[in-house]
């Protein structure tokens, strides 16, 4: 019986020996082979890739690689040469500010029509942007009827010294009343540039708006073609809201 045993384990004992060599070599191999990454990346177009190997539409771009749980092994940085790199730099920088200046369209027409909901409202707007000027062209008429009043004196004095030097004062008092006179011209003719550069704001605004109601997609009209906008958003800004 001692024998049968000892024959058995000598046979196992045998067999494992034999087997070492194998198991040790097919160990070695699978720690030293390396795994296999996952890659990843964003192209030009803001599209995902991945793949099992990298990617030659990102050579220009970092690509991230995987292992097989999704955690980050490493970055591939790009491989481009500095000339290239400006470039891409260029265009990515290019690429972004169109797309800010598409959020900022997007986000002005809905503004524009969050504020106004329908016509009525945008043309109380407009009369109460119209209404600050006008008052303002009033109180400058105003001025310049008691510059008139003033002034009439001063010249039916100035008469008596027809051929002759004005006297000091009576000159400066002319001059001055003269000077306040083109002043208020003058300011005529801005009050009077405002309403029309109100009017033309209004109209682009209106037409806009109108196509946006009638559901044209927000930010795809381009900029509002209204040159007085700046003067005319001012007027609107300090008038009630509708």
């Amino acid at each position: 019986m001692v024998g049968a045993l000892l024959r058995q384990f000598g046979m196992r004992r045998l067999v494992a020996l034999a087997l070492c060599p194998w198991v040790a070599a097919t160990w070695a191999q699978a720690t030293t082979k390396p795994t296999s990454g996952i890659y990843t990346c964003i192209d030009d177009k803001g599209r995902r890739i991945t793949a099992d190997r990298p990617i030659a539409e990102c050579t220009d771009r970092e690509q991230q690689v995987l292992n097989r749980d999704g955690s980050l092994r490493a970055v591939m940085p790009p491989s481009l040469t500095a000339e290239e790199s400006t470039a891409r730099e260029a265009r990515d920088r290019a690429a972004a500010e169109e797309r800010a200046a598409r959020a900022d369209a997007v986000r002005r027409d809905r503004n524009l029509m969050a504020r106004y909901r329908n016509e009525a409202a945008h043309n109380r707007a407009r009369e109460a942007a119209l209404d600050t000027v006008r008052l303002a062209m009033k109180a400058t008429e105003i001025r310049l009827r008691q510059l008139a009043t003033e002034g009439k004196p001063l010249r039916d004095e100035a008469e008596f010294y027809e051929g002759k030097a004005l006297p000091g004062t009576l000159k400066a008092a002319i001059d001055a009343n003269e000077v306040a006179v083109e002043a208020q011209r003058a300011a005529t003719a801005n009050q009077e540039a405002e309403l029309d550069r109100i009017n033309r704001l209004y109209d682009a605004e209106l037409d806009r708006l109108r196509r946006l109601w009638a559901g044209v997609v927000p930010g795809s009209l381009g900029p509002l073609a209204a040159n007085g906008a700046a003067a005319g958003g001012a007027a609107r800004d300090a008038a009630p809201k509708p």
